[in-house]
């Protein structure tokens, strides 16, 4: 009980109250969902890779959007997780490819560069197959500190770099607004047409 407790412990978001209470509740699962979950944990480890281009969880390699004839090859969103390229694609409005980082930069937690998985990028724009960069890691020191590396990294190359708005989300009344949000706002002003 102890050791299954200490693996899920190590899931992000649980701690040993949560692991606790994981684990009782798969020592009271019928054998078959106790059996369907060690299976399902398997065969997801087994099945699925990370792409060889643009590091996104994928079973087939390249990805689908690596993979993709009608996506913009020369056109590359960088992200910090998988997750993130969902926020992208819901806008219906992204048809390049993408890059995932797998995290961002945090000295305090040991990460630095060479623990992002960057090199395949810079690779890619180097060799010049990338016409665009854009940067769209969140608005957080880390992600931003993140931004700023691979922005600098990248300088050095004919490539366009930019890093995606921040602001006043949708919805919400500006009069809430912290001074590092609405600043980004007004530095993100489009003209109207």
């Amino acid at each position: 009980m102890s050791r299954l407790i200490e693996e899920l412990k190590k899931l992000p978001g649980v701690g040993t109250k949560s692991a606790q209470r994981y684990a009782f509740h798969i020592l009271r699962a019928t054998d078959e969902d106790a059996a369907a979950l060690a299976d399902a944990v398997r065969g997801l480890k087994a099945s699925l890779r990370l792409c060889s281009i643009c590091n996104n969880v994928t079973d087939v390699d390249p990805c689908a959007y690596c993979a993709s004839p009608s996506r913009n090859r020369r056109l590359v969103c960088v992200v910090e997780e998988p997750t993130n390229i969902g926020a992208v694609e819901r806008t219906q409005m992204y048809q390049g490819v993408y890059h995932v980082l797998h995290g961002t930069l945090s000295p305090l937690h040991g990460v630095g560069p060479d623990q992002l998985r960057a090199r395949t990028l810079i690779g890619r724009v180097e060799r010049g197959e990338v016409d665009e960069v854009i940067l769209a890691t969140s608005p957080t020191l880390e992600g931003e500190a993140t931004a700023s590396w691979l922005a600098s990294a990248l300088r050095s190359f004919s490539v366009k770099i930019t890093r995606i708005a921040t602001g006043v989300p949708a919805g919400s009344d500006i009069e809430y607004a912290d001074e590092v949000t609405m600043a980004r706002a007004i530095e993100g002003r489009r003209e109207l047409k």
